[in-house]
Parts: structure tokens; sequence; C-alpha cells
């Protein structure tokens, strides 16, 4: 027996489990569509598992920041926007990553 779950039902899942500080409420959104994405992708149903997910994922403010949590060194004589952008192309290329407005979510590796 499966439920369908709405994006206003999976956020809440993650109050119910005591993890609503775990992501923000954009974030959460942005996850629920990705997993969405990959069900259609791969044509497989997703148990939903609060706790796997808060383990599997880290929401960033900047793709810099979650780079450098990745040991990244970014080059110190570009701009910021450089810094930003090749964060982000060192994270796609290790990781699954989910960008939103307000942040990015990584796969943890």
């Amino acid at each position: 027996m499966k439920t369908t779950l709405s994006s206003y039902d999976f956020v809440n899942a993650f109050s119910r489990a005591d993890r609503e500080t775990q992501f923000s409420r954009a974030a959460l959104f942005a996850l629920f569509e990705y997993l969405e994405q990959v069900e259609q992708d791969t044509g497989e149903e997703l148990e939903l598992d609060v706790i796997s997910l808060c383990c599997d994922f880290t929401e960033y403010a900047t793709a810099l920041e979650g780079a450098m949590a990745y040991e990244f060194l970014p080059d110190a004589d570009e701009s910021e926007e450089k810094q930003e952008q090749d964060a982000l192309g060192y994270l796609q290329e290790n990781t699954q990553v989910i960008t939103f407005s307000g942040g990015i979510i990584v796969q943890n590796y």
C-alpha cells in the first residue's frame, strides 16, 4: 500500500520527525521536486525516509560554502562570482547538486 505525497505533505513530514531545522522550507520544496524527477526518470517509486534524506543531503547558502566543506580551495585572485561558478562546477563533477533560490543542496559524498 502506497500513499502519494504532495509537496506540503513532504515538508510537513520533516516537522513530524523533529527535523524541521535540517533544511529551509525552500530547500525542502526543491528536494521534493528533485525526488519526484528521480521517480519519473527511473520509473520507481521512492519511499519517504526523512532521517535518510537528512543524512544524504546538506543545504548550503552558496556553492562556495558547500564546496569548501569538501576541501575545495577557491582561487583567491578570482572574483566572488567566478569562485562561486568554480565551486558549483566542482560540486557538480563530484556529486548531485540541487540549486534553488536561496541556496543549494548537495548530496553528501
